[in-house]
Formats: structure tokens, C-alpha cells, sequence
């Protein structure tokens, strides 16, 4: 009977060291200097909003506030923060049995009645306490119509009456409601503050603890003050009063910390038998795959921080392996890779929640991890794509250069007295020169000033004949060199660029698939109506639902694609059909043709529910919006039955 009186009368820890004043609260600094402020100037609110995740304190501070509204000793009888003994109210406030002090479960009492009944209370004063508070935990569920009747009492409350509210999801709260209130958002409690709270409650309860269970447990919390002590009371539990790193990675199913960093280790080196090994062996050691894969994300997520912000490794969380492995990590791993296995791992973590095979979407989530470990990211395959472009490039250039320089190589003498230049397009060797007579010299001489090189439209360069005198005694072998001269192709080219002829909306089209700009081609075929193409001169109509820059698009476009520039000028009405209507005229006319076919017309009396679906033809164009109806002005353009018949 007495082990049974202990064990009913045994309280929780998360019950047992509720904070009981401000001082107790832990990680709310902010919220507990705004209340003492206005406590002391007199500046009291009369409604105040608390938000916040989970076991941050939000009704632990509804409590405290309600006590600190009504505090009354036999020295203090005005409202105070200050709450060092307790008052004549504070123990029924805190065991929550007070008249005067009403707490109300929203997810409960969500209907207009229940704000009904409140309303009809605070018309009449508090029995015994200084305030009648009223504290609404999960605000959030009350209907719609509850929120509308709590507004007006909300906005002019009786000056005895005090609200309290408490939600975990602000933003389902009417913006008419939080602008009434006072808001509080509480904030998620570190770890470090949360792992010297339980240290203290170790010490209170004689429980030997080791920090990293400690931090095991502040870790597995995420920020909440009773999710760290239920964790902690359950820990106690399970290892006897002796809480080791071992039982609690073992009762919260958690891998370990160095062989989730193994694991990792393996995947960014591409060893999936290893990272398969070491994922079944923690499985088999009571690890979850889910909570191994989550665990490797967050490593994941350190080492890619610390990329960043290497004081990250400072972090009393961390072990001594974890700094070391996570910091040489970071500095061989780039951005881009730890980008896409975070990616990956995010993906996989959903399969692994989903599907009823946990191990096996694990399993294929690691080989894909481990597979693309090896592989380029994006940048770096587009890179090494553009350097083996160039170098091909320039293979190309040199064996195109070397075969010219073989085909177009002459002769030049060097002259001694008078260096004149003697060309010739076929091979010349020394026995070739000859010693010229005078006339040929003084020709030469009379004609040296306006010698000039002249290019002509024919797909051969022109022989010099005129050859230059030269001097009998420097007719000598040894001064002979060779020289390359362009070729043909090559010439043409410079004297005569090739120009580029628009004279419809095709030859846009064609230009844009040549530069590869999809989104431009597609806006000319669904807005632009051909008028007139002249040199120099395009007259286009753009649609009414056409974009506002399109415009300015076309002339910019044409410019830089032609380089030279172009005369746009757009009006208002008239001009042919866009391509994208032309393709859809021509594709209506090939249909009505074919149903009109009479044997296609009996196939369709023998299949009653058939109809024609796509029709293709043996020299069709590949894109029908390219078929070769060009329109070089509104004149000249074709109804819709003669673009068809043709």
C-alpha cells in the first residue's frame, strides 16, 4: 500500500518544476522585460496574445501573469513581477482552482455560446482577486462566430476584467482579434539553456547524467521546455537513475552520431556496398530508417553551414569527432554538391514516410546518393561541355588553316638592291627566273608606285602577270621563302559579308531558332501580323493582348541578330494572319479535307464513334507553322481556301 501511495502521488517532471514566477522561466528574456517595464510604469494591458510552438510556457506564463495581476502579501498589495513569496491568491492561481481566474480549453469550447457565457460573467466584479482573468488556450479553434462576439468585449473590456490568450497558430487568429491584443511570441528554447535546465533538475532529482545524453535529449526536443523534461523523465526511467549517451540513443531510437558521419562518408565517395552495410547494421541496432536518413540531413545541413560560418563549430552540441570530421568536410565538399544531396535526401525522406518498405526506399535513396557523388554538378558538366567545344574549335581552325596554307603557297624573292615582290600562283622554281630585258624594267619601275592589289567577283584570284625586275645576281634559291594567301573563300567573305534578307515572319523565325530563343519565337508566331517586308523596311501589326515590350523586343532583336538597323513601324489594323493562326487555318482546311474524302467518309460510317484525330502528310513540313506561305505585304495576301488548295 505505500509503494502504491508513492506511485500515485508521483508527479511528472514537466509537472513538478513548472515554473512558478518570471525568474523560473527560461529563454524568454524579452517577454519578461516588456512585463516588468509595464508592470512598474503602471502600463498594464488589457488583453495580451501568447504564441508560440509546443512546451515553450504559454500557459505556464497565462498562469504566472494571472498571479502577478492579483499578487497580494501583507506588504505588496498592488500588481508586481517581482513574485519572491507567495501571495493569498498564488497557490490556487497555480494549482488552477482560483474563482477569479478562468481557463478556458478553446479546442473545446469553440461555439458562440461559450463566448456567450463569458460576456454575461464579466459584468459582474471579481469575488476575492484584485482582476478577473480569463485565460483561452488554443484560441485558434473558436468559430467564427465566437471570434465576431468576443470582438466588441475585447475592444472595451470592464476594468476588472484581464484576457489571456494562447495559440500555436497565430495566423488562423482574425487580424480584428490580434489587433486588440498585446503579442507575445515565445521563442524556442536553445539548447544550451536547455541542457543546463536539466542538469539542474538531474542535480535536484540525484540522477547521474552524461552531457551528451544531455544533448541528445535537448536536441530530440527542437526547442520545447516539456518536451526536454518528458524525454528526461522517461530516461530516468529507462536506465535506473544512470542516464548514459548509450540509452538514450537506444530508447529514442537514434543512430550514432559517428556512424551516421561513416555512412556520409561513404556516400561522397561513391562506396555504396559500404554505405549499405553500415545502413543495415544500425537498422539492426533498433536505428529507424527514417531517423537515420534524418540525421544524415542535418549533418548534411552542418557541414554546408560551416562553409560558411565556421564559428558553427564552437557549438557545445557538437562532439569532438563531430567538429573535426564536419569541418574537414565542409573544406573538401563544394557548395553545389552538398546543395544537391540535400535536395536528394528531402526527396527521399518523403518516399521513406510514405511507403510501408521503410529499409528498402532507404536502401535506393542511399544508392542514388552514392551514384551522383561521382558525377559533375550542372556548372561543372556546362563548363567542361564549353571547353571541349573550344578546343574542338580550335583543332578545326588549325587543320582548316594548315590545309589552306598548303593550297595557297607562293614564291618570294628576296632582292637584295630592290626588294620587288614577285607572286605567282603555281610553284616556281629556280630554274623559272629569268633575267628580264630593260623594257621589262623600266616598265616595272614606271609602275612600282601604283602597284596595287586588286580583287575580283570570280571564284579564282587573278594571276599577276606583271612580274618586278629584280636584280640577275639575287636569283639564288636560298632566297626563296613561302607565304600563305587567303584563299578564295576567305576573300569573298571579307570584301563581300553575307547579308541577311528578311522579307517575311518565316525568316524571324528561322533567326530566332538559330539563336535559340524559344520564348521570342513563340511571342512573334502568336502576336505579330505580317503587313509589309521591304529593305530595310518591316511594317507589323502586333495583336491587342500582345506584351507591352514586344515591340522594343523586335527592333533590339533584329538589330543585334542582322547588325545593321531596321525600320519598324507598327500600326493599328490591317496585315495577314500570325503564323499561329495560319497553322491552325491550314491544319481546320486539312480536316474538313479529309472528312470529305469519301474513304475516309465510309471508314467513319463504319466506326460511328471514330473521328479524325491528327492527320500528317508524306511531305509535310516538320512544323506546320513553317510552311512556306509567306506574306510581303497585306495586298498579296491569300484567303484561307486559296492557302489550302495550293
Amino acid at each position: 500500500m505505500k509503494n502504491m501511495s508513492v506511485e500515485t502521488t508521483y508527479r511528472v517532471l514537466a509537472r513538478k518544476y513548472r515554473p512558478q514566477n518570471f525568474s523560473d522561466l527560461i529563454g524568454q528574456e524579452a517577454m519578461v522585460r516588456t512585463l516588468t517595464n509595464a508592470f512598474e510604469t503602471g502600463r498594464i494591458a488589457q488583453a495580451w496574445m501568447l504564441t508560440g510552438i509546443r512546451g515553450v510556457g504559454k500557459t505556464t506564463t497565462a498562469r504566472i501573469l494571472a498571479r502577478a495581476l492579483n499578487y497580494k502579501t501583507k506588504d505588496i498589495d498592488q500588481p508586481t513581477t517581482v513574485l519572491n513569496t507567495l501571495g493569498e491568491h498564488c497557490t490556487q492561481i497555480i494549482e488552477g482552482r482560483h474563482i477569479d481566474v478562468i481557463e478556458m480549453d478553446a479546442a473545446s469550447h469553440t461555439g458562440i455560446d461559450d463566448i456567450r457565457e463569458i460576456i454575461e460573467q464579466i459584468r459582474y466584479r471579481p469575488i476575492s482577486a484584485r482582476y478577473k482573468v480569463y485565460i483561452i488556450d488554443e484560441v485558434h479553434m473558436l468559430s467564427t462566430q465566437a471570434f465576431n462576439g468576443l470582438l466588441k468585449t475585447l475592444e472595451e473590456p470592464p476594468p476588472h476584467v484581464k484576457f489571456i490568450f494562447a495559440t500555436t497558430e497565430i495566423r488562423k487568429v482574425p487580424i480584428t482579434i490580434l489587433s486588440r491584443c498585446q503579442r507575445f511570441d515565445l521563442r524556442r528554447i536553445e539548447s544550451t539553456a536547455l541542457v543546463a535546465h536539466l542538469r539542474q533538475i538531474a542535480k535536484y532529482e540525484n540522477v547521474e547524467v552524461e552531457d551528451q545524453a544531455l544533448f541528445m535529449i535537448a536536441r530530440a526536443a527542437e526547442g520545447s521546455a516539456r518536451d526536454a523534461l518528458s524525454i528526461f523523465d522517461q530516461a530516468i526511467a529507462h536506465s535506473n537513475c544512470n542516464v548514459s549517451a548509450v540509452a538514450v540513443r537506444t530508447m529514442l531510437g537514434l543512430a550514432d552520431q559517428a556512424r551516421i558521419i561513416d555512412l556520409f562518408e561513404f556516400i561522397m565517395k561513391g562506396n555504396v556496398v559500404n554505405a549499405l552495410h553500415e545502413l543495415r547494421s544500425q537498422y539492426d541496432a533498433g536505428a529507424d530508417p527514417l531517423t537515420i536518413l534524418t540525421e544524415l540531413a542535418d549533418f548534411n545541413h552542418l557541414v554546408t553551414r560551416l562553409r560558411f560560418t565556421p564559428e558553427k563549430v564552437e557549438d557545445l552540441s557538437l562532439t569532438e569527432n563531430e567538429r573535426l570530421r564536419s569541418l574537414d568536410f565542409s573544406q573538401k565538399l563544394s557548395v553545389p554538391v552538398l546543395s544537391r544531396n540535400w535536395q536528394m535526401l528531402l526527396k527521399g525522406l518523403q518516399e521513406v514516410s510514405q511507403t510501408t518498405r521503410p529499409l528498402q526506399a532507404a536502401e535506393m535513396l542511399l544508392i542514388r546518393l552514392a551514384h551522383t557523388a561521382d558525377l559533375p554538378t550542372l556548372d561543372e558538366a556546362l563548363k567542361k561541355l564549353e571547353q571541349e567545344k573550344t578546343s574542338l574549335t580550335i583543332v578545326e581552325n588549325s587543320s582548316h588553316q594548315k590545309s589552306t596554307n598548303a593550297n595557297n603557297t607562293t614564291k618570294i624573292a628576296v632582292v637584295d638592291a630592290h626588294p620587288f615582290l614577285c607572286v605567282s600562283n603555281t610553284p616556281t622554281n629556280q630554274a623559272d627566273l629569268k633575267t628580264p630585258s630593260k623594257n621589262q624594267l623600266n616598265h616595272s619601275l614606271q609602275s612600282e608606285d601604283s602597284l596595287k592589289v586588286q580583287t575580283t567577283k570570280s571564284t579564282q584570284l587573278p594571276e599577276i602577270k606583271d612580274v618586278l625586275e629584280m636584280s640577275p645576281s639575287v636569283a639564288r634559291s636560298e632566297n626563296i621563302v613561302n607565304l600563305p594567301l587567303p584563299s578564295t573563300q576567305t576573300t569573298k567573305e571579307i570584301i563581300e559579308p553575307k547579308t541577311i534578307v528578311i522579307d517575311s515572319l518565316h525568316d524571324i523565325i528561322k533567326l530566332a531558332e538559330q539563336y535559340n530563343e524559344i520564348s521570342f519565337k513563340l511571342l512573334v508566331k502568336e502576336f505579330v501580323h505580317p503587313v509589309s517586308f521591304e529593305p530595310g523596311h518591316i511594317t507589323l501589326r502586333l495583336a491587342k493582348d500582345a506584351p507591352r515590350s514586344l515591340a522594343s523586343d523586335i527592333k533590339k532583336t533584329l538589330s543585334q541578330w542582322t547588325g545593321k538597323r531596321w525600320t519598324i513601324t507598327f500600326v493599328n489594323e490591317g496585315g495577314g494572319p500570325t503564323l499561329q493562326e495560319e497553322s491552325v487555318a491550314i491544319q481546320k482546311k486539312l480536316f474538313s479535307n479529309a472528312e470529305a474524302d469519301p474513304d475516309i467518309a465510309k471508314i467513319l460510317n463504319y466506326f460511328p464513334e471514330a473521328k479524325i484525330v491528327d492527320i500528317r502528310l508524306n511531305k509535310q513540313e516538320n512544323d506546320l507553322d513553317l510552311l512556306p506561305n509567306t506574306f510581303k505585304n497585306a495586298d498579296t495576301f491569300k484567303n484561307e481556301s486559296d492557302i489550302n488548295d495550293e
